[in-house]
Formats: structure tokens, sequence, C-alpha cells
């Protein structure tokens, strides 16, 4: 089965220096139809104006993964994790039993672009643990990368949930595959550009959930990045 989730129908918070679209309910926006996917809780694309940022505040028993569109992401943790994620970056937080940090605009004038993406964890209350990679582009053009992944493997980051990401920028005749064992679904997210998943079109912003089919086809793409969650149900 498909489900298109058309960008402009997602959740909006507008609060000046914050511009957010929310996938699923989140802070103030709530629908029931929309609550989570799996063990897939949050993708919230964030716009953050210049100077600008979330001040401290803590989280527990989640994983993050926070993947930079556009600008500079400056982050700081209670685990004493400073660093500045740029495009191509990709960062994760085991919040485990604890952990406090911020995410500001490293820039002045500038804003940052970014991917919030929040899992459930397969294991409560683990030790909080901080990981970050660079995936460069030509590493995802033409193909899926695997970007975080249960066991690390490929290079990818290490999540605590039984869940596979990858991400992949496609163009022209560009066609990837994925195929989907029983009981796994899956969750497209378009981040830029055009293509068709499974034969239906897709645009910036708009996301698909995938549950009984047996494969993903990625194809007649223009200048598309996407996101894609394969997980089970």
């Amino acid at each position: 089965m498909l489900q298109i989730r058309k960008s402009n129908t997602r959740g909006k918070a507008d609060h000046g220096w914050l511009n957010s679209m929310h996938t699923f309910s989140f802070a103030n926006y709530y629908d029931p139809r929309y609550t989570s996917f799996g063990p897939l809780r949050v993708i919230n694309e964030d716009r953050v104006q210049g100077g600008q940022g979330f001040g401290t505040h803590s989280h527990s028993n989640m994983e993050i993964i926070s993947y930079v569109l556009g600008g500079a992401l400056e982050h700081k943790d209670s685990m004493g994790t400073g660093s500045v994620l740029r495009y191509g970056d990709v960062q994760r937080m085991s919040a485990g039993s604890g952990v406090s940090h911020s995410e500001f605009n490293h820039s002045a004038d500038e804003a940052v672009h970014f991917l919030q993406i929040w899992l459930f964890p397969d294991q409560e209350n683990i030790t909080p643990s901080y990981q970050e990679t660079h995936f460069a582009p030509e590493t995802k053009r033409g193909q899926l990368r695997l970007i975080a992944s249960r066991d690390g493997r490929d290079g990818s980051l290490l999540i605590h949930q039984d869940a596979n990401i990858y991400a992949t920028i496609l163009d022209g005749d560009d066609r990837v595959h994925l195929p989907l064992a029983p009981r796994r679904g899956a969750y497209v997210q378009v981040a830029r550009g055009q293509l068709q998943v499974n034969g239906i079109t897709l645009e910036t912003g708009d996301a698909l959930q995938v549950t009984d089919e047996a494969q993903l086809t990625l194809e007649n793409a223009n200048d598309a990045e996407v996101i894609v969650f394969e997980l089970a149900l």
C-alpha cells in the first residue's frame, strides 16, 4: 500500500526565527492520522534564521538524527560534544538515560536548513552517545547510500533500532531499487527535487508511506535528494 503525504499538508510552525514543517504530530501540531510510522516518530524540516537557535533542552530515550541540507548547524551537548555541521554532514545522538543539548545557526546572516529525525530506540536508558559522519554527494549519486543502521555497517551511523536509513541523489535516467522483506515497510522523504517512487510522482517536501510492497523503485528524477527509511513494522 502506498500513502502519499503532500508537503503542504504537513504541520506548520512559524516562530519568526524558526520555520518548521512537521511530518508527524509534534509540539502544538497534532493529527491522529500522523503520529508515527513504526519506530519513526519525527521528521521535522527546520529552517533557522541567522544567529538564532534552540537553547539548551533535554531529551531521553530517543535516537535523534540531524541531516543538514544547507548552512551551518552548531551543536553542543552535556556529553562535552561540540561541532558545526554543514551540507553532507549527518549527526546521531542517542539520548538514552538523558542528555541536554543546544542547536544554533552558526552563521549570523545565512539560514540553516536541516531535517531533524527521531526514532524510538529498541532499548531504554542506555548510556547517551554521539556520532557524526560526512557523506559526500558523490557517494549518494545514483545509488542508495546507507547513512544509519543498527550495526553501523558500511560506515553508517549506529542507531539503536532495527532500521536502515538511506540517502540518495538522483537525476535523469538514474534508477535505484530497495527490496522490502515481509513485515517491513518504508518511508520516503523528498528533501529536494522531483522523482517517481513506485510510479507515484513526489516533489520537494512530499513523502510516501509504504507497506505490503515487495520493492521500492525510485526513478525519473529531476535533481532529487531523498531520504529512505526501511524499518520493521
